[in-house]
């Protein structure tokens, strides 16, 4: 076995969409997956689109040098679909010889994608042209080698997608029983259920300082506080929530997060910190989960004044109504968030972990290339 020019084993194929039978457009990313086209096509003519089919590749030549890589996507799915026609379509010109996972497993190698970038032309999109693709040299090993490292891996990606789906369902159950929450009789304004608190750094002895997102979640402050006042911002707590009145309207976002570490952060003085009055009536998980919905955003913005930075102030944040189940409700919808949580954190373990056993695999590949010239030259 060694390394085969790639250009002898693919060709490229040119089938359009002739007679519209196809609507389904899709694109390509940078991480060599297919995703459903943003593009308005309502006044394209489709019929001059490329179709795709199950086990052939689309290929972008374009801003290989910009991206550091090489944008190709096996396409899987049994029914064709169409891509744009400055893409091209590969397949293989004989499976018996290089199996089209195979190919794709080799081009997921980040080595792959450096030199890619290394060998395009210099315009100003870094393109990889056809022919230069072409020219790319790849081991080739037996074809039950190839089922042999495409089994491992394909197993390992399809554990991952059922674990995807059971998350899914998951999801769907915990916004399922959000929704039914909206039918309850028993709803209380927020000026019922909490509080402002503000407690200042005095002593300046807390440096964590936090900003919040439009995804409600804490993040690092990036403002340069060398020489600011510390002892002006506030202090957060763990159950504690941090809000920001602002931009509520421009965003579309209720900006409030829920804090949940054990040691105190700081906050900009700019922001509100406020906090559950009881908890045995409502739990301030619960309390977030409700505020995370795209409902309770869309209503703040609705209600959201009409000035430049379209605030959502205090007196009419604390006005919005919610649904207040039993405790043993709260607690049960609480803890199938957690459960979701943490299967989300592990699904992200998996794919971070399967992502660089292609390197891994192909390295085997050519270290069984190393070890068989070894032995042809001890011959």
């Amino acid at each position: 076995m060694s390394y085969k020019r790639i250009g002898d084993y693919i060709r490229l194929i040119d089938n359009r969409n002739k007679d519209l039978a196809i609507d389904n457009l899709l694109g390509i990313n940078i991480t060599k997956n297919f995703m459903k086209s943003v593009a308005n096509v309502s006044e394209t003519d489709l019929s001059k689109y490329k179709v795709i089919k199950k086990n052939q590749f689309a290929y972008s030549a374009m801003q290989v040098g910009r991206d550091e890589t090489i944008r190709l996507a096996l396409y899987k799915e049994d029914v064709p679909a169409i891509i744009s026609p400055a893409y091209l379509v590969i397949e293989l010109l004989d499976e018996k010889q290089l199996l089209p996972d195979y190919m794709m497993m080799w081009f997921q190698k980040p080595e792959s994608d450096r030199y890619g970038w290394f060998i395009s032309d210099s315009t100003v999109r870094a393109s990889l042209e056809w022919e230069r693709f072409c020219e790319i040299k790849i081991p080739i090993p037996n074809i039950d080698e190839q089922l042999k490292y495409v089994a491992i891996y394909s197993g390992l990606l399809a554990n991952q997608e059922t674990y995807q789906k059971s998350l899914n369902d998951l999801q769907l159950i915990c916004n399922s029983s959000m929704d039914k929450l909206k039918k309850i009789d028993y709803h209380l304004p927020l000026n019922k259920l909490i509080k402002l608190v503000d407690v200042r750094n005095d002593f300046t002895e807390i440096k964590k300082l936090l900003g919040i997102n439009v995804n409600k979640v804490f993040m690092p402050s990036k403002a340069n506080v060398s020489q600011t006042d510390l002892s002006k911002y506030k202090i957060i707590k763990k159950d504690q929530f941090a809000y920001s009145a602002m931009q509520v309207g421009r965003d579309e976002t209720v900006r409030v997060v829920l804090y949940s570490k054990k040691e105190p952060a700081i906050i900009s003085p700019a922001y509100l910190v406020f906090e559950v009055i009881n908890k045995s009536v409502v739990i301030p998980e619960f309390l977030m989960l409700w505020f995370y919905r795209p409902e309770f955003n869309r209503y703040g913005w609705f209600i959201s004044d009409s000035t430049v930075r379209a605030s959502l102030e205090w007196d009419r944040f604390k006005e919005i109504s919610i649904p207040i189940p039993d405790l043993k409700i709260q607690e049960a919808i609480v803890a199938l968030y957690h459960t979701l949580e943490s299967r989300k954190r592990i699904n992200k373990q998996l794919k971070e972990t399967i992502k660089p056993l292609c390197p891994i695999l192909m390295k085997g590949v050519m270290d069984s290339i190393t070890i068989k010239k070894h032995e042809i030259e001890l011959v």
